[in-house]
């Protein structure tokens, strides 16, 4: 899909919005500000979120009025259902960069028309960096257009500092740059920077609406790990598996290595007619079938971790696989659907 028109004065209230709340940014973090966790450790959220994320949206809503919004530091209007254009924000999209005192944190602001991103603004406050995009009239970086692609076929991999550190620094994948924000990543590859990306665990839609847009302006795509495309304004606004995106050739590249290293992913809520449904023995495949929280984590088919859960009560019905592979996908069933509780369970090997 290609923008149908030259959306210069969302992109102009973007961008205006994008510095002021940087601005807002780094006002707090010279002053200082205490850091609370939404689901756990990985999931911090300041004032500074919640003051950015209040004026982004108010001044959206002032300029856009008959425009659906969705943030993640706001509770979900889900009026926004019922809009074709919906703006997707994340205020910082970064946080545990940014309550740290690392520059690699930004302001991401997204619009999608018919669930497909088509505008894209990300700014990184501690260097001063405006990605923006309209998909069909390309990606610019502070106003300049950004250069061709890189053509390897030494690739370079924007990958999770998170996962890096957890995983990924004991693979062979060569390439990784280890960093914080999803949307920067996104913006950096759009901007030439790096090349491509790709995460284990699920993102929410206003981690990468943005940065997606940007992608798609500058000649790139972000699709699911298996390869299907992101739909944007969903009922519930989280991508339910790992992705992958970047320049054509870098991400068919990329999509080799991960099937050639077994490199993992999670699949929340996975259905029987989706690719990872067959990582499930037979067994598991007939008795499952239909149940809403059936979360995995498989490499290339072959499961690693098994997490039923009911999504209503969070109530964990079956806990089995390596010890590390469960404790990873507890973790984003966590982030999804906040705690859960853990009755009598059956915990053990998953099967192939």
């Amino acid at each position: 899909m290609t923008a149908p028109h030259d959306f210069s004065p969302e992109l102009s209230v973007a961008c205006g919005l994008a510095r002021e709340a940087g601005a807002l940014l780094l006002a707090h973090r010279r002053a200082g500000f205490t850091v609370e966790h939404k689901t756990g450790a990985d999931d911090p959220v300041t004032v500074a979120d919640r003051e950015a994320s209040a004026l982004i949206m108010a001044a959206l809503a002032a300029a856009f009025p008959d425009d659906g919004r969705l943030s993640e530091e706001e509770p979900d209007d889900r009026a926004r259902l019922n809009h074709d254009r919906v703006w997707i924000v994340d205020p910082i999209d970064g946080t545990r960069e940014y309550s740290t005192g690392l520059p690699d944190y930004c302001v991401s602001i997204g619009l999608a028309v018919g669930g497909q991103p088509v505008l894209g603004v990300v700014y990184a406050p501690e260097t001063d960096e405006l990605f923006t995009g309209v998909v069909g009239q390309g990606a610019f970086l502070n106003g300049q257009p950004v250069p061709a692609p890189h053509a390897g076929p030494e690739w370079r991999v924007a990958v999770s500092d998170t996962e890096h550190g957890r995983e990924l620094h004991r693979t062979a994948l060569p390439g990784m740059k280890p960093s914080g924000s999803i949307a920067l990543k996104l913006a950096r590859i759009a901007a030439g920077q790096v090349d491509a990306t790709f995460t284990m665990s699920p993102r929410s839609e206003w981690d990468i609406a943005a940065g997606h847009a940007l992608l798609r302006a500058a000649g790139g795509d972000l699709t699911r790990r298996d390869g299907r495309a992101i739909t944007y304004n969903q009922p519930r606004p989280h991508v339910e598996q790992g992705l992958i995106g970047g320049q054509p050739g870098a991400t068919a590249w990329l999509a080799g290595q991960l099937r050639t290293l077994n490199l993992p992913t999670a699949h929340l809520g996975v259905q029987a007619h989706e690719p990872a449904w067959a990582a499930l023995n037979p067994a598991d495949r007939a008795a499952l079938q239909g149940h809403p929280g059936v979360n995995v984590r498989h490499a290339d088919g072959h499961l690693l971790a098994l997490l039923v859960v009911n999504p209503d009560t969070r109530q964990v019905q079956r806990a089995e696989g390596d010890a590390f592979h469960l404790d990873r996908l507890t973790r984003d069933v966590t982030r999804a659907l906040g705690t859960v509780a853990v009755s009598t369970v059956a915990v053990g090997t998953a099967q192939p």
